[in-house]
């Protein structure tokens, strides 16, 4: 099946995947112009005989774009699943069967909920998980909630992110809250500014390694070392220039140092 050129792929329905693929196939009626007969259902007539032809008409075509509706959520349905809802006459009630089965009644519902809140509330940054992961991690659960019915907005949603990172987060957290109206900035915004933190932060570290890496591998050190251990005092002020005569050690300290401040700073 093809809509305007275009090859239709119906997504199929898991045993958990029931919320994604429920969004996914609005979207998909949508695009088939049938999901408002889903959501509202088809009005069956009583006596079709007392009706004008264009009433007819339009009764006929509701009934095309129902079954039209009905044909896609179909293939959207294994052979198991198809069996649960194969009784039922209209789309929008083969939409409700699916519903009840896969959310529950009210009880399971509010069990949902109530793992889902604690799921939420257990969140927490692991030390070498990257921030776009985690982020995506928060956004799942939140997105669990909000189709069960619970409000969260960016906000609150914002200040959970900021309370669980990793502790290397610790100065670009404390620079949004003291300088960031988190009412003004979007989720996006936030994990922008975090991202571009961690880049910057794995940038830094990169170079103080290299920085270290040279300090130890400088033939100059060793040849101070080894005049030192010599006496001979030509190398006692050897390095001045980088640190109180503490030669590469003192260099890297003042780059690392250097680093640090523009990083801290840059968000401000």
């Amino acid at each position: 099946m093809a809509n305007n050129g275009v090859p239709l792929q119906v997504p199929m329905l898991t045993k958990s995947n029931y919320d994604n693929w429920s969004l996914r196939m609005v979207a998909l009626l949508g695009a088939h112009d049938v999901w408002e007969i889903v959501e509202k259902g088809l009005v069956i007539q009583e006596n079709e005989g007392t009706l004008s032809q264009t009433q007819k008409d339009s009764l006929r075509d509701s009934r095309k774009r129902d079954k039209k509706a009905l044909c896609l959520i179909y293939q959207g349905l294994d052979e198991d699943t198809f069996e649960k809802v194969s009784g039922a006459k209209t789309a929008k009630e083969a939409w409700e069967k699916l519903q009840t089965f896969y959310k529950g009644a009210d009880q399971v519902k509010k069990a949902r909920l109530q793992t889902l809140r604690r799921e939420f509330e257990a969140l927490h940054m692991k030390e070498s998980e990257l921030i776009s992961n985690y982020f995506s991690r928060v956004l799942t659960v939140t997105n669990n909630l909000k189709r069960n019915g619970e409000k969260y907005d960016d906000v609150r949603i914002m200040e959970k992110v900021l309370r669980s990172l990793d502790p290397k987060f610790e100065h670009i957290v404390t620079v949004i809250e003291d300088t960031k109206d988190l009412e003004a900035m979007t989720i996006e915004q936030l994990l922008g500014s975090l991202q571009a933190y961690e880049e910057r932060k794995k940038k830094m570290e990169d170079i103080e390694e290299q920085v270290l890496k040279t300090r130890v591998n400088s033939p100059r050190e060793e040849h101070g070392r080894s005049s030192q251990r010599q006496g001979d005092d030509r190398g006692r002020g050897r390095g001045r220039g980088y640190g109180g005569g503490r030669g590469w050690r003192g260099m890297a300290s003042l780059v690392i140092a250097f680093l640090s401040f523009n990083l801290f700073f840059w968000f401000l």
